[in-house]
């Protein structure tokens, strides 16, 4: 029970302390590499702890913990506390995963309306430009653009950007929702959504949401404003309206704006994609095992104090 108890804790550690680590990394997709494995870490670890309280031996001895039930349960003797615990922990474990799967379900089915019904909309209304994602062009005056998962992924933009942008602005804009379809980032999205909206339990999980919007669009700002340079990325941003935007799209002038553009003066350097690589590897292994690292750190602890109070 001891084991299980201090995976608990190594679990609760890191969902309440973690945010403010994960939000000093510099690189977006390290952080959303780093975010998206602590979460995996802190769902796996605390499974592996209520199973450990299911199995009082600590899972080593599967076979003797079976009889155990069984002679409890014939000498009519009341179920181990770890038992208990476990089962009651499994149970609400089990209740939280199949909420998520709930939860994700219907809001991916109503992200699949919603874009259907926007495409079919924007189909008559728009001029279809080809490309690896589709482009479609809607005569307004006000600069928008924004874009819409799915197979193909569209990028839909408005004629009111090239009436107020330079042309280097405008490809600025285009790439930077391109790079939004090419990153999953609409599945990032609204993987996130549905975790802040079923487990907001701890600060890693209630936050999910938010941070990942903020993220995904700093990624998508850098990966425009590697082709095309940070300041023109800048004055486009400032330019493009956010009014108009659906819901189910991820539109370049809507979220984070201020977070955004004080990322971008900051900026003086893009990331390198090697070095890239690698943070994101170390960034994840690390965020993988840091729940059993403190939980280890909090074991060897408890028993340094015992021993020396022995």
């Amino acid at each position: 029970m001891t084991v299980a108890l201090a995976l608990l804790l190594g679990s609760a550690a890191v969902g309440w302390l973690a945010p403010r680590a994960l939000w000093r990394i510099s690189d977006p997709v390290v952080a959303l590499v780093a975010w998206t494995a602590s979460i995996a870490a802190v769902v796996v670890t605390s499974t592996a702890a209520v199973v450990l309280l299911v199995l009082p031996e600590h899972g080593l001895a599967v076979l003797d913990t079976l009889h155990h039930c069984w002679e409890s349960v014939r000498h009519g003797t009341t179920p181990a506390v770890e038992a208990v615990s476990g089962l009651t922990g499994g149970a609400l474990l089990t209740a939280l995963l199949v909420r998520l799967a709930v939860v994700g379900t219907r809001g991916a089915r109503q992200r699949a309306r919603a874009r259907e019904e926007h495409l079919s909309v924007l189909r008559l209304a728009g001029r279809r430009e080809a490309g690896t994602h589709p482009t479609v062009w809607l005569d307004h005056d006000r600069p928008l653009a924004f874009s819409l998962a799915g197979k193909p992924g569209v990028v839909v933009a408005t004629e009111g950007l090239h009436r107020h942008l330079t042309p280097s602005q405008v490809d600025a804009v285009l790439d930077h929702e391109r790079a939004h379809l090419d990153g999953r980032h609409h599945l990032l999205v609204a993987a996130a959504d549905a975790i802040a909206a079923t487990l907001p339990i701890l600060p890693l999980f209630k936050r999910a949401a938010t941070t990942t919007r903020e993220l995904v669009e700093v990624a998508a700002d850098l990966a425009s404003a590697r082709t095309h340079g940070i300041e023109t990325v800048r004055e486009a941003l400032v330019r493009v309206s956010s009014h108009g935007t659906p819901n189910s799209a991820l539109a370049m002038g809507r979220d984070a704006l201020g977070t955004r553009l004080d990322r971008l003066q900051r900026s003086h350097r893009m990331p390198n994609r090697t070095r890239r690589i690698l943070s994101c590897g170390i960034a994840g292994v690390t965020a993988m095992t840091l729940p059993v690292v403190t939980a280890s750190a909090a074991l060897i602890a408890v028993m340094l104090l015992t021993c020396l109070q022995g």
